[in-house]
């Protein structure tokens, strides 16, 4: 079917859903940082001697499917990379021609974009303003934790240049999210890395990308041995739980985290971020020719489903192949994660981390198993209590009052104990580093 057939949407569609992702890629991976620890580089092999910029007939395409398909009155038009400001603000200029074009009457739609931020000036963030654009800037804390494998092509350090570009973001007063990566340099400083964010930045929306890299020459979901640079999964595991206790003590409705956001939503028994979810399968990865794969995480051939400019996007969407491979989130679980306690929040999270033995020998063990594990089981009591507030129309901040009691009658308590003892507030530390301390 050619791209200029038009779509009968009054079709029956049942294996369609009624809204999904696209995340486009309009210079496919090609980046002006050389990050140390990033796997799509690689991707660029997959389209040797080819032009890196997406065409107007690909862009078109994308953006007329991309809302035609959508059957609620909103869409997101996303773009990622490589660096997606390589192709320049004209060619954003002329996405938004189109989204106009094809917009129909009463229908929202929203523009994300997820950039490094080193090409970010005042004339990029003034057209980021006007239209709207959510951004998400890359930044992985403090300058020593940043720099250490965000670098350029030339290896040197860029921690100056997206601070330059956070203030220019706050200066225009454009939305932005932070999306930074824990790995092995910054794995052990949950609290100064968040205190960096909050106190420092003056950022409100985070995401914490955990870092798993394959130790492979082909960047693909391939092998089970991971580099030096990835995070560990018991250092993943308190990295969240440091982090969450200071959060829900004094940051609930002010700072907005989404691994915290992303669980809390299973507590209230609707999964909302993909990697919790029981399946996935609704949001794929467009390279700049047209192709789609299942998954951003999964650009590779197996997971190639066809080209946009030769058969519809929502046709693709309702494959076999990409119905097949949501489902198989869910149908490959091994027992171990059958049965385990906190199955309804991790869902066994991304397919892309599941390379372990689990402890009976069958495959398809999380990688970070240990860690989430660690991190679910902690965070269940103000999970629920935060649950139960939204669900009887309260605010989820209420939690912090409950915290500040009971952390004043704790104090209280170890004011009578040996500083040596363990803390009764049950986490395993020691008096002093626990609720013996000042606050």
């Amino acid at each position: 079917m050619s791209d200029a057939q038009t779509l009968n949407m009054s079709m029956p569609q049942p294996d369609i859903p009624a809204s999904f992702h696209i995340m486009a890629k309009p210079s496919g991976a090609r980046c002006n940082l050389s990050c140390r620890y990033c796997f799509f580089l690689k991707k660029d092999r997959l389209y040797p001697d080819t032009p890196w910029r997406m065409t107007d007939e690909v862009l078109e395409s994308y953006i007329r499917q991309t809302i035609e398909g959508q059957r609620v009155p909103h869409a997101t038009i996303a773009w990622q990379g490589g660096e997606p400001t390589l192709m320049g603000i004209d060619f954003f200029r002329r996405a938004i021609e189109l989204e106009n074009k094809y917009r129909r009457p009463g229908m929202r739609i929203e523009n994300t974009l997820q950039t490094n931020g080193i090409l970010l000036d005042d004339e990029w963030c003034r057209f980021l303003k006007e239209h709207d654009f959510l951004v998400g800037l890359s930044l992985d804390g403090p300058r020593e934790m940043h720099d250490a494998y965000r670098v350029d092509k030339a290896g040197r350090p860029t921690f100056d240049k997206v601070m330059h570009a956070a203030r220019l973001l706050q200066d225009h007063q454009v939305e932005f999210n932070i999306l930074a990566t824990v790995h092995a340099k910054n794995g052990d400083h949950p609290l100064k890395v968040y205190r960096f964010f909050r106190d420092e930045l003056g950022a409100r929306y985070l995401q914490f990308i955990p870092i798993v890299e394959r130790d492979n020459d082909t960047g693909f979901q391939e092998g089970s041995a991971v580099t030096d640079r990835s995070v560990g999964a018991q250092q993943y595991g308190h990295f969240l739980v440091d982090m969450f206790d200071e959060w829900v003590r004094r940051d609930v409705g002010e700072m907005f985290v989404l691994n915290f956001d992303g669980p809390l939503a299973n507590w209230l028994g609707s999964p909302s971020t993909c990697i919790f979810s029981p399946v996935c399968g609704e949001g794929m990865a467009l390279e700049r020719n047209g192709d789609l794969y299942s998954c951003d995480h999964f650009v590779e051939p197996r997971y190639f489903l066809g080209n946009i400019m030769e058969t519809p996007m929502v046709e693709i969407l309702a494959s076999h192949k990409q119905q097949q491979f949501g489902r198989a989130k869910r149908d490959s679980l091994p027992r171990y994660c059958r049965e385990c306690e906190v199955l309804f929040v991790c869902n066994g999270e991304c397919p892309k981390n599941r390379f372990l033995m689990t402890p009976d020998g069958e495959p398809g063990l999380n990688y970070l198993c240990e860690g989430y594990k660690m991190f679910f089981k902690h965070v269940d009591r103000p999970m629920r209590l935060m649950a139960q507030l939204l669900r009887t129309g309260r605010q989820a901040s209420e939690v912090m009052r409950f915290y500040a009691q009971e952390d004043r009658t704790l104090r209280e308590s170890c004011a009578h104990m040996g500083r040596n003892e363990p803390c009764p507030c049950g986490s395993g530390k020691k008096v002093k580093h626990c609720h013996g301390t000042a606050s």
